[in-house]
């Protein structure tokens, strides 16, 4: 619980997450899995009115997940 109060962590979960997304290696579906879901969310956030979470939330949940997933998928590419 620490961990996701840190601004230390969020700073690197998000540098992270552009490095991912500017990698010419990490396939264009890949980085769409983390775009597509946060920028719908963020358009429509009246689709799901009776969700509590914030937008803001919702986009630093999907960043830490994505980080994790893309960087053991492409462990060997990204170093």
């Amino acid at each position: 619980m620490r961990k996701l109060l840190s601004l230390r962590h969020w700073s690197h979960v998000f540098t992270r997450i552009f490095r991912l997304l500017a990698a010419k290696e990490v396939r264009l579906r890949d980085k769409l899995l983390y775009i597509v879901p946060v920028l719908l969310y963020w358009v429509l956030p009246d689709v799901l009115p009776y969700l509590p979470i914030d937008d803001i939330a919702v986009t630093m949940l999907a960043a830490e997940w994505y980080t994790r997933y893309m960087e053991r998928k492409y462990d060997r590419l990204l170093r």
